[in-house]
């Protein structure tokens, strides 16, 4: 077994939702899913098959973002892995709605952050092991810290007013 590392490229303003599923129809349904859960939402979706042709499958909003998405599933090569790169949207508005997908049978992260997907390959082919989302933690909020999350929340409305 050997193992890899590959670096998720993205645009810096872009959200990643990187996902196992269990079949082809993963690709038309997730697209489904995504229109109708943010009205006029661009994203890019891939989706490595792990069969037969064992294609990239990919469908999308955006040209640019399905390319970026495309390029980041070849470079995995995973079965049934999925991406998605999301331009005008956060997961937090689509990752319900993912998961209720049959097909979908997990999500590894669904973040903004710099992301690196770790890989095993065998004979077979290749899995994910897991992935490395944002920076190592460098410290313990402190109460200025918690009054600055609770703000950013308000100033985002998700939450209302007072604490």
């Amino acid at each position: 077994m050997e193992m890899h590392t590959v670096k998720i490229e993205k645009p810096e303003d872009a959200n990643v939702i990187l996902g196992h599923s269990h079949f082809i129809k993963t690709v038309e349904d997730l697209h489904e899913v995504l229109v109708n859960a943010v009205p006029g939402i661009e994203f890019g979706l891939a989706f490595c098959e792990s069969s037969g042709p064992a294609l990239v499958r990919a469908s999308g909003t955006k040209d640019e973002l399905i390319e970026i998405a495309k390029k980041n599933a070849l470079a995995l090569s995973a079965g049934h892995v999925f991406i998605i790169i999301l331009g005008n949207a956060y997961p937090i508005n689509v990752l319900n709605s993912i998961k209720a997908v049959p097909e979908v049978c997990r999500i590894f992260c669904a973040t903004a952050n710099p992301v690196e997907v770790v890989l095993a390959e065998t004979e077979l082919g290749r899995g994910v092991l897991g992935v490395i989302d944002g920076v190592k933690t460098k410290g313990i909020e402190t109460e200025k810290d918690v009054a600055e999350r609770m703000a950013l929340l308000r100033r985002f409305g998700y939450k209302l007013g007072g604490s």
